[in-house]
């Protein structure tokens, strides 16, 4: 699938290798629109195009391995361009059946919870990170902020924990 709306935000094009995310019943195109326009409206800098992968845990295992060369599946990673000034700002890979266990296992509804990780990943992009804990707070609040202004409530709210990071940014 391809968005190409520059009204409503970024550029990007959702690549689907797991039916999960289909059998989901989501609309992804207005989803992903949604979310990655509400980043934008924050962050001018996410504006760019985003490729999102769309994939199962063996598929992000595998990106995981190659990338940051640890084992198992991850919920998301992100890739930046690492352009100066990117009309491709990068890629996203995410995991269905890791997103969907930790919804679950959080008592979170799954559009709430791949809603904060496309978040979280497309602030990855445009070089917001968590490896120390002052970026950590910074981008937790922004997440917050963000999902708030489209009626999400705080995803931090029971754990309080941002998720870490080694080489590719999850």
């Amino acid at each position: 699938m391809m968005h190409d709306d520059r009204a409503a935000g970024p550029t990007f094009e959702i690549i689907i290798e797991s039916n999960g995310w289909r059998e989901a019943g989501i609309d992804l195109d207005a989803f992903v629109a949604r979310w990655t326009s509400a980043v934008t409206a924050r962050e001018p800098a996410a504006g760019g195009a985003i490729a999102l992968l769309l994939g199962d845990d063996a598929r992000l295992a595998e990106l995981n391995q190659r990338f940051r060369g640890k084992t198992g599946p991850t919920n998301v990673l992100s890739f930046p361009s690492g352009e100066a000034a990117p009309s491709f700002i990068g890629d996203i890979a995410m995991a269905f059946e890791t997103c969907a266990r930790e919804a679950s296992e959080n008592g979170t509804p799954f559009e709430h919870h791949f809603a904060h990780l496309l978040v979280h990943g497309v602030l990855h992009l445009i070089g917001y990170d968590h490896v120390a804990e002052d970026e950590a707070n910074e981008m937790e609040r922004l997440e917050i902020d963000i999902l708030a202004s489209e009626g999400i409530a705080n995803p931090y709210a029971e754990t309080c924990e941002p998720a870490s990071a080694a080489g590719a940014r999850t």
